[in-house]
């Protein structure tokens, strides 16, 4: 019986031990590490790791497209001018407000009135004003204006001489005058550069006071300067 019942034990003792092991809890398995970026700051020759390419950025408001300068406009031109009075000729009373100045110039000897220049600053065109101007005289037949043109510094200026015999201002509205026969009229039309309003020098009288004072006219007109 002895010998029989060893080997059976033994077999038993086996089987319970196997059951035993089979009942335990397995352990979890090992959690993988997290992996790790790869490094940006270098590779094994020391070259840098190259940024993503940048999309268009927008437009810095910081530095936009620059206006003009409103301290550099474009300059429109001066609308002003000045002049140096010739020496005898006297200032007056502007008759008007259209008038800038109003100057007398001294009579030539047997002429019955003193010359005057006005000075004013109008629109129209050039030759509007010449027309206006010659329409104020009776003209022998044939006879045109006198035209010469010049420059002054940066000022275009038509020279225009008249004769004939004074019917008037030509106004709108102005009374009509006494014809006066054997007149004469010395203008200067002054264009300034910028498209500002033309000025007028404009000096009527007898004949001979005229012919007198175109030399101090022309004086006149070569100080013309912008202010």
């Amino acid at each position: 019986m002895h010998r029989s019942s060893s080997p059976r034990l033994t077999l038993i003792a086996l089987l319970a031990a196997t059951a035993a092991a089979c009942s335990k809890t397995p352990e979890p398995a090992p959690t993988a590490a997290p992996e790790r970026p790869p490094a940006a700051a270098a590779t094994s020759t020391g070259a840098r790791a190259v940024a993503p390419a940048h999309p268009h950025a927008a437009a810095d408001p910081a530095h936009p497209h620059a206006a003009a300068d409103p301290a550099h406009p474009h300059a429109a031109g001066a609308s002003e001018l000045a002049w140096s009075v010739p020496p005898g000729w006297e200032s007056a009373p502007n008759p008007s407000a259209m008038r800038k100045a109003t100057y007398k110039i001294k009579r030539a000897d047997g002429d019955p009135e003193d010359g005057e220049l006005s000075v004013s600053q109008a629109g129209g065109s050039l030759e509007a004003n010449i027309t206006r101007w010659a329409g104020q005289f009776e003209q022998k037949p044939g006879s045109e204006p006198k035209k010469t043109e010049r420059k002054v510094g940066d000022l275009k200026v038509t020279v225009v001489e008249v004769q004939g015999t004074f019917t008037g201002s030509g106004m709108p509205g102005m009374p009509a005058a006494a014809p006066k026969p054997s007149w004469g009229l010395l203008g200067a039309i002054v264009e300034l550069p910028g498209g500002a309003s033309p000025w007028f020098f404009k000096l009527t009288g007898p004949q001979k006071t005229i012919s007198a004072a175109k030399a101090d006219f022309d004086k006149l007109v070569s100080s013309l300067r912008p202010k």
